[in-house]
């Protein structure tokens, strides 16, 4: 049951500022010895803490780029937002181009599977109107922060994948039909987000994914860029064979997906709403939805931690795209087959997940009465502390460090007022001693009198 996380803390580049633990939205992160720690059954990989680091401390794990090689058939599963990255006057065949000279037999889009996903959606509101709202599965921070900060609502998750899993399945199917070997395909998707690594890695409601690996985005998206401006002889453009729909170009951005279903849909995006609106669910206090598209990145996917774009530019491009795309429709000069067109009936049967498990941060202890006296105790020790949630003492607030106390991760004598009210007449050298408890020795050299 354990979660992967994709996001990494580089010991030897941290610093021990409280940047990233102020800006983690579910209290995922602490300072101790001077280093960034990770309570890992917290973190919901959303990138906030990376967004933070002021010394780029903290790393998004990909794979190995060599290791597509392994595979004669090598796939490379790419959202639109990629394409969204270059410049409006690069067009789509050379991008596409600029990936297959890097090493990949095929590049499909993420979102041809969006199509088959809107009529799921549909048929699902419609055969289960006890459930409202719905909450979108498309954006794997968003279900793993119910998982962990709103277990009540994990019934309303929907029970299907993302696009980019369905268009796994129909290129997959495709070669196997063309003949080819399974063990020859090699998909690898070409992620925005640190999220979406740790879908591929841990899947929620499945036991594994097919997709055999995951290219950080702004790692392919300098090695194509490089390919294209560089044109080297030889440098081929291929022809553009499948290519997405308006609705399919622009469902990873925020509104996307919500503007094809029926009923009363809200989009919203940034993980600090989501939470806000989450909250407001779980109260009761914003009336009835039929469903809630939710992104935990400002501009969805376009503002994605891995975008080596600004957010506003590639979510203008990608308009400009679909926009592009009926004007070329009514030149003639679309002819689309496809593939997932042909396996619709395929991939919408293999389109759903399992059950999502809770995995709430707030449960304190398995025994309930064990766990109700943890919380009288923090709420105790919480009215103890200074409450300005200063974060000098390793926790995010005073809430946090009162927690950690309670859960034996802390002691009362972290918080440096704390320190000094039950001492009494404190020395600059013995203030100086609990603090490096936490920040490090010798972090506060320069506080000691000459």
């Amino acid at each position: 049951m354990a979660f992967h996380h994709a996001l990494k803390i580089q010991e030897d580049v941290c610093i021990g500022c409280t940047h990233c633990i102020k800006a983690c939205p579910t209290e995922a992160l602490r300072v101790k010895d001077g280093k960034a720690r990770l309570i890992e059954e917290r973190c919901v990989d959303c990138g906030e803490c990376m967004r933070a680091c002021p010394v780029n401390a903290i790393i998004i794990e990909e794979d190995d780029f060599g290791r597509i090689f392994q595979y004669d058939y090598r796939v490379a599963l790419v959202p639109s937002v990629f394409i969204g990255q270059f410049p409006r006057n690069i067009v789509t065949r050379k991008i596409y181009s600029g990936i297959l000279e890097e090493g990949f037999t095929h590049v499909y889009e993420a979102e041809h599977g969006s199509g088959i996903l809107i009529d799921l959606i549909n048929r699902h509101l419609s055969a289960r109107p006890e459930i409202r709202p719905v909450i979108s599965s498309f954006c794997p921070a968003i279900v793993r922060l119910i998982q962990v900060r709103f277990p009540a609502l994990v019934n309303n998750i929907l029970p299907y994948k993302a696009p980019l899993d369905l268009a796994e399945i129909s290129i997959r199917r495709k070669l196997l039909d063309e003949g080819v070997p399974g063990d020859k395909i090699g998909v690898f998707y070409v992620t925005p987000c640190a999220a979406k690594i740790a879908a591929v890695k841990s899947p929620v409601g499945e036991e594994s994914s097919p997709i055999n690996g995951v290219i950080n985005m702004n790692t392919l998206f300098n090695r194509v860029y490089t390919v294209i401006t560089r044109e080297e002889k030889g440098f081929c453009i291929v022809p553009e064979k499948e290519q997405l729909l308006p609705e399919e170009m622009e469902w990873t951005l925020t509104g996307g997906e919500a503007r094809y279903i029926h009923g009363r849909c809200l989009s919203v995006d940034g993980i600090g709403n989501a939470i806000e609106f989450l909250e407001k669910i779980e109260n009761d206090t914003v009336g009835s939805f039929d469903y809630l598209e939710m992104r935990a990145c400002d501009k969805s996917c376009a503002g994605g931690i891995l975008s080596a774009t600004n957010r506003f530019l590639v979510s203008e491009r990608l308009h400009k795209r679909a926009e592009q795309y009926y004007i070329d429709k009514n030149q003639g000069k679309i002819f689309n087959n496809k593939t997932i067109t042909r396996y619709r009936d395929y991939v919408a049967g293999n389109a759903s997940i399992g059950k999502v498990e809770p995995r709430s941060i707030m449960k304190l202890d398995e025994d309930m009465v064990q766990a109700m006296k943890k919380m009288q105790k923090i709420e105790k020790i919480r009215n103890y502390l200074p409450g300005i949630d200063c974060a000098a003492c390793g926790s995010p607030s005073c809430r946090a460090l009162a927690e950690d106390v309670v859960q034996q991760r802390a002691h009362t004598s972290d918080c440096v007022f704390v320190a000094m009210k039950v001492k009494g007449g404190e020395t600059m050298n013995q203030v100086v001693d609990y603090t490096e408890k936490i920040w490090g020795k010798k972090r506060f050299k320069n506080m000691l009198p000459e």
